[in-house]
Parts: C-alpha cells; structure tokens; sequence
C-alpha cells in the first residue's frame, strides 16, 4: 500500500464561510446516531473537530469522561478553546494532529468519532485503521459523512448542477471522494472492522430561514473560500463562471418552493 499523503488537500478550506458553516452544528444535528452510546465516564476523541461545537457537545454529555478535540489547523483549534472556555467545560481540550498518526498510544480512547472527514481524504482507509488503533477493544469508532451525488434540490436550477460538477472534479482532483456516505461501510470492511452498524440521515434546506442560511453560505464559498481558489487556479472554471454559480444558489433560496437535501451516511463500528 502506497503510504497515505498526510498533507490531503481540504476541497473546503477555512474560509471564514466555511468555518461559520460548520460551527452551526451540534451532537443533535449532526451525530444523532452516537448522541444514544455516551454516557458519563467515557473517554472521546473527535478527530476533525473544525471550531468544536459537535466536540463541546459530547464534553458536556461524557462529563467528567476527558474529551480531546483534533484538527490540523491551529487558528480552527484556537477559535475550539475559546468555545471550550466559553461553556466552562474542563473536560474538554483541543489540539493539532494528523488522522494518519494519532499521537496516542494503542486502545486509548472509548469512543473516536469523525465528522465529514473520510470524503476529503486520500486513503481513508487507512484512517480508519488508524481512528481502530486508538480505540479500546469493544469500542466505538463513529464516523458521519454526506454523499454529494445522492443530494438532490428543487426547483431545477441549471447552476446547481454546474455546482455540483465543478465540486466533483475539485474534489476528485484532490484525490478525495465526495460521495463518501455510501461507501463507508466499504471501508471500514477493508480496515478490518467486523462489526459494522450502518445508518443514515439527511440535512433538509426547506423553510425560507434554512434556505437562505444554506445559499449564502454556499454562494460566499463558491466567491471566496478554497473552493473558489482552486477552481481558479486549475482553470476548472473562471470569475465569471464563480458569479453564475453563486447567483443560481440566491436564486435557488428564493424560490417559496425550494428544497435541497444533504444525505450523509453513518456508522458505528466496533474496535
């Protein structure tokens, strides 16, 4: 096996668009199907904890069980301590690392959890050999990822689906697997994990306040984050072309009739 590229390129980077888009999430929102496994006394390690709202959650649920939040960008991991200090959780640090080397010894943790993490990675893989590793035996490795050829949207917009090809190539081209939900029972059978739960679930953009929250974070990322960035730079796609796609999600949001949903595939494997 070729050796993992510890520095995969991340299809979103930390635009501030991008960064507000994911502090909005919480255990509740985004890890429902593990929100039933915690309890008092265990030990986490949220790998991929981006600003640390998800990571803050499980703290609080966990407490006092220590909870240890790992990102690979270290203004991200400072704005996660702020939260952390903010909601007076001792129980709850954060850090830089790497999915690919954990900086912790063997069956350390019960629980390692990754949110929407295994879709921009190289080898994912071997990052979940890696999240086993880290977990005691019997415990639960869970990990959470959306599907982006399974997302479907009303009305037909013409710019969401050059979106949605412009996306596929940037990530591809990234070497990364955007359509990631369906194939994480997949991987985890590859990195040898025998007990694998799966599930699913689905983020929904219908009321005006959903949609407009949606299409604004999207049309600012497609102007100014990663993104845009690398679309510009590979000649995937030009200004103007940025400006169309943009304008197609703020016309998406107006519509009284829109609807865009994300499915995101989930399991729970044991270690």
């Amino acid at each position: 096996m070729s050796e993992p590229n510890t520095e995969d390129v991340y299809t979103h980077g930390h635009h501030e668009s991008v960064v507000r888009a994911h502090a909005s999430r919480t255990a509740a929102s985004s890890a429902s199907y593990l929100v039933p496994q915690l309890r008092p006394g265990l030990s986490v390690l949220d790998v991929g904890s981006g600003p640390g709202t998800i990571t803050a959650d499980f703290a609080a649920l966990v407490a006092p069980g220590p909870v240890i939040g790992l990102d690979r960008s270290a203004d991200v991991v400072a704005q996660a301590r702020d939260l952390a200090a903010e909601r007076g959780l001792e129980n709850l640090s954060f850090r830089t690392g790497n999915i690919y080397d954990l900086d912790f010894p063997d069956d350390e943790f019960d629980v390692v959890h990754a949110h929407q993490v295994m879709q921009h990675l190289t080898d994912p893989v071997e990052a979940l050999r890696e999240m086993r590793r880290v977990a005691k035996p019997g415990g639960i490795v869970a990990v959470r990822d959306a599907d982006f050829h399974g997302m479907s949207w009303f009305p037909a917009v013409a710019e969401l689906d050059e979106w949605m090809d412009l996306y596929q190539r940037l990530a591809r081209g990234n070497g990364a697997e955007p359509d990631a939900g369906r194939r994480l029972v997949s991987w985890a059978l590859a990195a040898g994990f025998t007990d694998v739960e799966p599930s699913s679930a689905n983020w929904l953009y219908a009321t005006p306040e959903q949609r407009d929250w949606q299409a604004g974070v999207w049309s600012e990322r497609v102007l100014h984050s990663a993104f845009a960035e690398q679309a510009l730079e590979r000649q995937l796609a030009d200004r103007a072309a940025l400006e169309r796609i943009a304008a197609g999600w703020r016309r998406w949001a107006a519509a009284p009739d829109g609807w865009f949903l994300i499915p995101n595939g989930e399991i729970l494997a044991r270690a």
